[in-house]
Parts: C-alpha cells; structure tokens; sequence
C-alpha cells in the first residue's frame, strides 16, 4: 500500500511560496538577494485595524466564535457589497475564512464531484488547478492572448463549455498579470453562461481595491445581475489592507453553497482567528482612507517599472490595471547562452539565471500556466525595484549581446 494518497500526488507544492522562501533562505545565509517574489504588500498594516485586534485581546475576546464568522464582521461585509459592488446578501449568503485561499478551497469541496470540469483561464493564480484536483475535479485550462489582455472572451469561453462543466474562474484583478475585466467584458461573458444554467461563476476580487488610472472594479455579479444566483464571490482584506499573516477571507453566494462550506470548515479549521476577525471588521467597515498612501505608491512603482523593463532588450511588459504584479513577455531571452555556456530554454532556466548570477528572486510563468513570461511584483520598496531591474537588465543585455 502506497504511503501517500493518490490525491496528493497528484498536486504540487505553491511555486510562489517556494521561490519566497528559497529568496529569503538565501538572504539569511547572507546573500546580497532581491525578492520579486512575494505576493505581499511591503507595508505594515494600518494603526487603527491593529488597535481594535488590541482592544479584543484585552477585552479577552480569545474564544472559538461561530464557524462561519463573528456578526459585526459579517455585517461589515454585507454593508460592503451593497456601497461598493450594489449587491445585497443576508447573513446566511457570507462566510468567514482563514484567508482567502480557504473560500476557494471549501467551495471547491463543497460543489464539485469526480470529474467535473473548472474552467480556469491562463494565466492564473498558481493555486486554482491543484485545489481543483484537491477535490476530484477536472481542471479545464484555456489559454488567453496577451493581445487581448490576458482576458478570457466570449468566444473562448464558449468553445471551453461542455455538459461536465461546472465552474468558470474569474480573477479579476489578476495574479499575475494585473489584468482587470471591464463591466462590458463582464457582462458579454455573462451572456454565454446565462446559455449554461449549470455552470457557476467564482469571482475572486481580492485585488478589488488595488486598481490604477481611473479604473472602475466590477464584480462579475454586479456586471451582470441574472448570474447572482449562480455566482460565488471571494475576497479577504490581505491585499487591500495589508493583513496578509491575518489570515482573513469571506465568501458571499446562494444560501445552499454558502451553508455547505461552513459545514467544509466546521470539519477543518473551524472558526477564522476570534482577534484577526474583529481586525477585519475594523478594516472592512471602517474609514478606507488607509488604502491611498498605499495604492499611490503601488502607481508609482507600477509606472516605473513597466516603463523601465519596456527598456530592456528581450523584454516586454504591458500595463497592469490592477494588482501590484507585472508579467513580462520574455521571449526574447529566449534560446540564449549564458556565460557559462548553458541555454535559456524555458523561464525556469531564466529565473534560476537571475537568482544564481544576480540575486534577483522572479516567478517563472510556467508556475502559472503561461510561457515565456516572469511575474514580478512591485509591493517591495522602489530602492529593490531599481536595483532589480539594474541587475535584470545587465542580465539581458549579456543574453543578448546589446
């Protein structure tokens, strides 16, 4: 008898937790080494989201709450949808989880059977397929064209449908391109799967709040209305507020999905943590002014580092709408030697030249279902950003003899 399931076999460790904590190991043997890596706002979390997890310390608020979230929580993030995406939901349609990562997870255990079928456009998030397969589904990969934004279509869509499809994955804004759908595009996608009654749309908005130049975030609910029955929205306060150790998701959807992953969670993890929930709260229901300084240095960054790597020979990078990631197209590195004589074949190749030669820690697009690209993220200070790109762009212009 085979010591490890079947189920686990058939999935792989997150690429972009490992290539973080391969930078950081590196740092601490005391390595001259940039992480890129890390899908982790920089900034320390806001005072007053700190102060009211204090205040629920000493007021000895340190017991197990319900499983699927304390009430003020849940009230914030009803208020929430209804200021921000002009959705209403009931306390019954919204679930409290342990980080965003746990509301795909139960979902997916609690809606899908032995092959089903999970439409998950590329590039995605590292995690979508193997939570997938985590749950016996099928993951259904569609590739999307970087002329087109690194956006599913309609037509893509609709070639990828079949009777054993049973969800489509929105990420929007992406990781990790940054990638953002507009209402339009939203609502044509709608219009397709408005044919499928048994299709469902997850719209994971955890970039929400992290968009650039005037763009304006839709939900894919929101966007198209007949879809809310047969849509499941995740989100969580990692990003937007800087509490990525939090560790704080929610879900919102039809009572019946939402009651089946509090049952998921009430047999794993239970409750979220009782303090980080009230840190919520504080975050989600209170002043969203903390969220500019922030997003205004992501633009600066974003800005400077598309217009930098847009200089560099073998690269080029589009103009993210969202997020705090770039995803550069690396084809023209391709194929080179290295001093050392050895080919860039694939991006794998490139981001262990990067690290080994330069102390430049990337993710290579493999990890995310799409070739040649490498992720970047710029939630690292614009000091790193600068000496990164210095060190890349000495990279590329040995590779190619620019």
């Amino acid at each position: 008898m085979a010591l490890l399931s079947q189920r686990i076999q058939k999935v792989k460790p997150s690429a972009t937790l490992q290539i973080t904590a391969q930078a950081k190991a590196m740092r601490a043997a005391g390595q001259d080494v940039i992480g890129l890596g890390a899908g982790e706002p920089d900034f320390d979390t806001p005072k007053h989201i700190k102060k009211a997890a204090i205040k629920a310390i000493e007021a000895g608020f340190t017991k197990y709450t319900a499983v699927d979230g304390i009430p003020e929580l849940k009230n914030a993030i009803i208020k929430k949808f209804k200021k921000d995406n002009n959705l209403i939901f009931e306390a019954n349609q919204i679930v409290v989880t342990v980080g965003g990562k746990q509301a795909f997870f139960n979902m997916a255990q609690a809606m899908l059977d032995a092959g089903d079928e999970v439409i998950i456009p590329t590039p995605y998030w590292v995690s979508y397929p193997d939570m997938v397969l985590l749950a016996d589904g099928t993951p259904v990969i569609v590739d999307t064209q970087e002329e087109n934004g690194f956006k599913l279509t309609p037509a893509e869509l609709e070639k990828a449908l079949t009777k054993k499809t049973r969800l489509v994955i929105l990420n929007s804004p992406s990781n990790p391109t940054g990638s953002a759908y507009s209402a339009e595009e939203l609502a044509a996608l709608g219009e397709v799967l408005l044919k499928h009654p048994h299709v469902y749309a997850v719209s994971d908005d955890i970039y929400e709040k992290i968009v650039y130049d005037n763009f304006e975030h839709f939900t894919f609910a929101e966007a198209c209305p007949e879809m809310k029955e047969r849509s499941i929205i995740l989100n969580g306060v990692a990003k937007a507020y800087a509490m990525t150790g939090w560790r704080i998701g929610y879900a919102a959807g039809p009572a019946e999905i939402i009651k089946a992953m509090t049952k998921i969670q009430s047999q794993s993890t239970s409750c979220a943590t009782s303090i980080a929930q009230v840190a919520a709260a504080a975050a989600i229901g209170g002043s969203q002014k903390c969220v500019a300084p922030m997003l205004k240095a992501f633009t600066k960054r974003r800005n400077y580092v598309v217009k930098t790597l847009n200089k560099i020979p073998g690269i080029s990078c589009r103009n993210p709408e969202g997020a705090f990631y770039v995803y550069p197209n690396v084809s023209g590195l391709m194929g080179k030697k290295t001093p050392k004589g050895d080919e860039i074949k694939t991006t794998i190749d490139l981001a262990a030249h990067l690290l080994e030669s330069k102390g430049v820690a990337v993710v290579p697009g493999s990890a995310f279902g799409m070739d040649p690209y490498i992720r970047i993220s710029f939630a690292t200070s614009m000091a790193d950003l600068k000496e990164a790109l210095k060190r890349i762009h000495a990279v590329a212009k040995v590779l190619t003899g620019e």
